[in-house]
């Protein structure tokens, strides 16, 4: 295998509203419909990477539910290999409610989990023993599985989403891993976030992106913090929703070939920025080869930079 996921695995209900925040009222007719799909951060990533060509595996906590039905169905006709472990308390489900512009507000049900839920270690030792590269997921119990990933020799991502730099549960995620993903939306102040990331830990790239605004590299924490513009979507934006999780899904499929990181930081802009035309309530993501000549344009019409 080339990468093994681990967490993440679960079934949005999407909804799509007239504006959010959502105005109060005593109902809202939703058009085109509210559309239940497998589908939460490790799936998407996973898919990114599948598509992109590399030998994935998921993993992951899943109930004996109709919820869990959607996952396994999801990994059966994507083509991507799953190891599930029961969950007696049920797959991890969300509800997504999506703006006109794109914009998501995620309510997560935090009744689908328990605090000595765990991976089993022999089965995380045996699938890292395969594997060439481990993407954690930021969801509960991933964090435990981080010893023995470090111990299993791997090199480890990881994203922390909208993390707010103070929240002591992704701190093991921020310190441990080799490639470390964020969100800037909570940051008072990004730069000092990622540079306390890259001190501390031991990532050799720090990476926060800002949507629209693109992203911010860096390489280490005396180094020069380098701006990622944003990529132009091929066509109009329709859903933010899974574009971080394709960020890291082309940047990984870039830095495990041995590409430069700035090199990789555009492969993951221009996943990204695919992904925001997708709507939420389909799975799909951008090929190796549209990747690749996107990036070859995007280079040639800078010089080769």
């Amino acid at each position: 295998m080339d990468v093994l996921v681990l967490g993440g695995a679960g079934v949005d209900t999407i909804v799509y509203v007239p504006e959010l925040p959502l105005p109060y009222a005593d109902s809202h007719m939703i058009r085109p419909g509210i559309v239940t799909r497998a589908g939460q951060t490790g799936d998407f990533v996973a898919l990114g990477l599948h598509r992109l060509g590399l030998r994935t595996h998921h993993l992951d906590m899943l109930g004996a539910d109709p919820e869990g039905d959607l996952v396994r169905g999801f990994h059966r006709d994507q083509g991507i290999p799953l190891t599930e472990v029961r969950q007696p308390a049920g797959t991890k489900r969300a509800v997504n409610l999506v703006g006109p512009d794109g914009r998501r507000l995620s309510l997560y049900d935090a009744t689908r989990g328990r605090d000595d839920d765990r991976l089993p270690p022999q089965v995380v030792k045996a699938l890292a023993a395969r594997s060439g590269h481990a993407h954690v997921s930021l969801t509960q119990p991933c964090a435990h599985a981080l010893p023995e990933l470090r111990d299993s020799g791997v090199t480890i991502s990881t994203d922390l989403h909208d993390w707010d730099g103070r929240d002591a549960y992704h701190e093991p995620f921020a310190l441990t891993a080799d490639l470390v993903f964020l969100s800037t939306t909570a940051l008072d102040d990004p730069e000092r976030t990622l540079r306390d990331i890259a001190a501390r830990g031991r990532a050799s790239a720090v990476i926060g992106t800002s949507g629209a605004a693109g992203a911010h590299l860096l390489t280490g924490p005396d180094a020069e913090l380098v701006h990622i513009p944003a990529v132009s979507p091929p066509t109009p934006v329709v859903d933010s929703n899974g574009a971080g999780d394709a960020f890291v899904a082309g940047f990984l499929h870039a830095w495990l070939a041995g590409a430069p990181v700035l090199t990789c930081a555009l492969h993951g802009a221009v996943a990204g920025a695919y992904a925001c035309t997708v709507p939420s309530t389909r799975a799909d993501a951008i090929g190796r080869d549209a990747l690749l000549a996107e990036v070859a344009r995007l280079r040639g019409a800078a010089g080769g930079h």
